[in-house]
């Protein structure tokens, strides 16, 4: 059984701000420490805020917090190629996991990265100019670097080993979990928090914020064919404003159904739960996905899901949902007017999404890191493995032209 000293560089986890990632590395890294993994020593590298935003973690990693709140990105990629360098070397770490997706050019140890998604390299409109020319240089360069690289799907491992060309047996699957403990609230509960976000009748969710790949605009426009069959039913919109709000908010307008589609923004944990108790549907059109976190959350609260049938999405749902083509509103309109008209339908999606989610616990999720953590330390300078980037840990030329920065 292979151990050594790890270091989690935390440095891009701006707290309540990068969404399902953050959501996703801090559930694992809750999960570890409950399995207590022997010979394992993992050390935190966060940013000032860190500590008061994830108590718990704090309490049981040793952690070391760079004194910014993560805001200036410069100053944040700047850290990562020189303090979290020269504190990996002085913490005589054997490895370091990068969680955030990139690899930084100066490294001081080993490293295993996470790639959430490929999305930058699938829909590269969705992002700006530089920031796009800097991932389709980066994202290559940080799974090459990389002794392992850990992904979030069997979507993403495939996405990367084909699109990137990264050797099979470098790539391990690290999935997303679901709290064992997830129940459906109780009616009184789904009534208060109803009340309190103003959704009468029933009603449908999204939760996810306003990225363009979100789809949102095709939602809307197959909810007021809904709309139109059965008027009293509400789209509940949950989560942040982000780069789509624009075309989402022309295609309510231009839908006029500002009276029947709710928007919450971001909302507690406990509300939302409420909500996804008590909703026909989740709905959730998204174009890209790594994983899909909001499906698994809806299943396991016994909420039935309506999702396109694109990326990992289909891996999550399986056959306890309805997958539906992801740019045809038609369809869209279609599913969703089935689980408000058919109860037994719903109950059953509703039966079968639970019983999926339970394959999804964060025990596994974490045994999966900790083999990922241990097959890393193993390939030490003079063992290195089939298809190993080197045996030194700067012995990887960083990019031309890259300096760093997300």
């Amino acid at each position: 059984m292979n151990g050594g000293r790890v270091g989690v560089n935390l440095l891009w986890l701006v707290a309540e701000h990068v969404g399902g990632s953050e959501d996703y590395t801090v559930r694992l890294l809750r999960g570890l420490a409950e399995r207590q993994p022997p010979g394992l020593d993992l050390t935190l590298f966060a940013l000032a805020p860190f500590p008061a935003a994830h108590p718990d973690l704090a309490g049981h990693y040793r952690t070391v917090t760079m004194p910014s709140d993560g805001r200036n990105k410069a100053l944040r990629v700047a850290a990562e190629n020189t303090w979290l360098a020269a504190r990996s070397r002085r913490h005589q770490l054997d490895l370091v996991h990068h969680a955030g997706g990139v690899v930084p050019p100066v490294r001081g140890r080993p490293a295993v990265v996470t790639i959430h998604d490929l999305q930058p390299l699938a829909l590269p409109a969705n992002f700006g100019a530089v920031k796009q020319r800097y991932l389709r240089t980066v994202l290559p360069w940080s799974v090459r670097s990389a002794r392992l690289v850990l992904a979030v799907s069997r979507f993403t491992a495939d996405d990367v080993i084909s699109r990137l060309g990264v050797p099979a047996e470098r790539v391990r699957v690290v999935p997303h979990g679901i709290e064992p403990a997830a129940a459906p609230s109780g009616e009184e509960e789904v009534v208060r928090v109803r009340r309190r976000y103003r959704v009468p009748g029933p009603y449908f969710v999204c939760n996810a914020m306003t990225w363009p790949h979100k789809n949102h605009p095709l939602l809307v426009e197959a909810f007021a064919t809904v709309v139109a069959a059965v008027p009293d039913v509400t789209l509940v919109l949950t989560g942040g404003e982000a780069a789509g709000e624009g075309p989402l908010r022309d295609e309510i307008a231009r839908r006029r159904l500002e009276g029947r589609v709710r928007r919450t923004g971001r909302i507690p944990r406990a509300d939302l739960d409420a909500l996804l108790s008590g909703a026909t549907a989740l709905t959730f059109p998204s174009r890209f996905e790594g994983f899909g976190a909001p499906v698994l959350e809806a299943m396991a609260r016994g909420c039935p899901v309506i999702a396109a049938d694109a990326t990992a999405l289909p891996e999550v749902v399986g056959d306890a949902g309805l997958l539906v083509r992801v740019d045809d509103p038609g369809a869209w309109s279609q599913a969703m007017l089935t689980l408000l008209r058919h109860d037994a339908r719903r109950s059953s999606l509703a039966a079968a999404g639970r019983a999926r989610a339970a394959g999804f616990g964060w025990d596994a999720s974490a045994a999966a890191l900790e083999a990922a953590y241990r097959d890393g330390l193993a390939r030490s300078p003079g063992r290195s493995t089939p298809g190993d980037p080197g045996s030194s840990a700067d012995a990887v030329t960083p990019p031309a032209g890259v300096r760093g920065g997300r």
